[in-house]
């Protein structure tokens, strides 16, 4: 004969067994009677209740389940991890912290314990033990979780190299977990390095074909390179999964944009903003696209909703002929951006356009300034031979002398420079912004440089493609060596789109 159970655990397996059914109506009515025959005695009842009520989302009934389970047996580190657990998920994580840490010294060898309190650190900003605690939690079992949250910790911190790091391991104890292999893509794809960028997006899409995260990126890096029909195809395999989703939508128009399909760009566009009203790079583009038509009024109210690129509303500003608000949108251009003498170069362009001819001379000057400060720092010192025939231009036009750098560059350039001199100030009138719009055009294809890898895995992506000018912030981006250089040489393309 069987023994007799105690009275306390009579009815656990039948609680255990319409549990795991998700049976929970049945199992909180025998929870009631098992309850009341014990009068709340029986620990097992009272905690698999506040599980129960945890997914209900009653988590306070559950944290003071939880505290009764805590009481009924202290020596149980699971009980305590449980309320850890419900102090986290109300945001109370100091004292979750604590709670864990109690925990840890009934369970020292427990790796869950260690990980949730690496992420409690994290939510405390505590980064240093947060990578203490993960790292604690991976010696004593890997989890590709663990990974995943001990490469946040150095996404947060900027520290991208160290996330590759962490993320290679763990793409090698996981080699098919494509979460890992996309996110690895898309850090690469940050820095610039598109051939290992495309082999983890390729090994991801080849255990998960429709995966829309790496569909999205892979798409964007072709879109970048100007395979826009390739990208397209991508894009239409991830239409069947997400078809709401305002980036897709945004990259496809924008290679319809690329292929100088403007009215099937503002379609696609117009959908991307009608799904995410807010999310600003749409706009840009959307401004971009009826900038690109000479539609200069809807054109400005797009691009002065977020003025992420102030050049493109400087040419919009020039277009409109509101020369008070253009000269406002410069001086606030150069105070934004200190670093960058194109900005100073197109203030020039527009105060001598405007018979200003004092301030554009001092404007040249202060670009001269940065140009010789990048000269000395041997930085961002190959500049294109457009920007510096035009800074030449307007030296020449406003009798700046021979002692600028821009006349030492090449005494090739001084013939045309005597030719120019003599044209009329007409002709030079849209040089400083079209280059801002010329850069623009020629780089809209390029929407992966700001690809955040936020916090959490779908914020890298959601983010892509970013607007055509490099952003600060989204561990977003090309080679910092590089981003300068790109503003410059860029706007070179197609500036007869912009010639009005």
């Amino acid at each position: 004969k069987a023994p007799d159970l105690p009275i306390l655990e009579r009815r656990n397996w039948l609680i255990h067994l319409h549990y795991i059914r998700k049976d929970y109506e049945t199992c909180k009515a025998i929870i009631k009677e098992q309850l009341h025959e014990t009068q709340g005695m029986c620990e097992y009842a009272v905690y698999v209740q506040a599980l129960i009520m945890r997914l209900e989302g009653k988590i306070q009934q559950s944290l003071e389940l939880f505290q009764s389970c805590a009481i009924l047996n202290p020596k149980s580190s699971d009980n305590l991890k449980q309320v850890a657990r419900s102090l986290f998920l109300l945001g109370k994580h100091k004292a979750a912290i604590e709670v864990y840490n109690e925990a840890a010294r009934l369970n020292q060898k427990d790796w869950e314990i260690s990980h949730n309190l690496g992420v409690c650190y994290i939510y405390t900003k505590d980064f240093k033990s947060a990578e203490e605690q993960l790292n604690l939690a991976l010696q004593l079992n890997k989890h590709d979780l663990t990974y995943m949250m001990l490469g946040k910790i150095h996404l947060l911190q900027g520290d991208t190299e160290k996330a590759i790091d962490v993320y290679k391991s763990a793409v090698e104890f996981s080699p098919e977990n494509t979460e890992l292999l996309t996110t690895l893509g898309l850090l690469y794809m940050q820095l610039g390095k598109y051939q290992k960028a495309f082999e983890h997006l390729g090994n991801s899409l080849t255990y998960d074909p429709n995966n829309f995260k790496a569909i999205l990126a892979a798409g964007s890096m072709m879109q970048t390179h100007g395979d826009y029909d390739v990208a397209m195809n991508k894009y239409r395999v991830a239409a069947y999964s997400v078809p709401e989703s305002p980036p897709l939508w945004n990259n496809i128009g924008m290679c319809f944009f690329g292929k100088k399909k403007y009215v099937a760009a503002i379609s696609c566009l117009k959908r991307a903003n009608y799904l995410s009203p807010f999310d600003w790079k749409i706009l840009y583009n959307l401004g971009l696209v009826h900038l690109t038509m000479q539609q200069y009024a809807s054109a400005f109210l797009l691009l002065q909703i977020y003025p992420s690129d102030l050049r493109l509303l400087l040419f919009t500003l020039t277009n409109l002929d509101d020369a008070d608000n253009g000269r406002r949108s410069h001086e606030q251009a150069v105070l934004l951006d200190e670093s960058n003498p194109l900005v100073n170069l197109n203030f020039a362009v527009f105060l001598y356009n405007q018979g200003d001819k004092k301030a554009a001379l001092l404007q040249l000057q202060e670009m001269e300034r940065k140009v010789n400060a990048q000269v000395e720092n041997n930085s961002n010192t190959d500049f294109d031979p457009e920007l510096v025939e035009m800074a030449q231009k307007l030296g020449t036009a406003l009798q700046a002398g021979e002692n600028l750098y821009w006349s030492k560059l090449g005494k090739d350039s001084k013939t045309s420079q005597r030719s120019s001199s003599s044209k009329p100030s007409s002709s030079q009138q849209p040089l400083g912004t079209n280059q801002a719009l010329g850069q623009a055009m020629s780089s809209a294809a390029g929407y992966s440089k700001s690809m955040q890898i936020t916090a959490e895995p779908e914020a890298d992506v959601s983010s892509a493609p970013s607007p055509p000018t490099v952003t600060p912030g989204e561990p977003e981006d090309e080679d910092e060596e590089t981003a300068e250089p790109a503003k410059l040489k860029e706007k070179k393309s197609k500036p007869k789109a912009a010639a009005e």
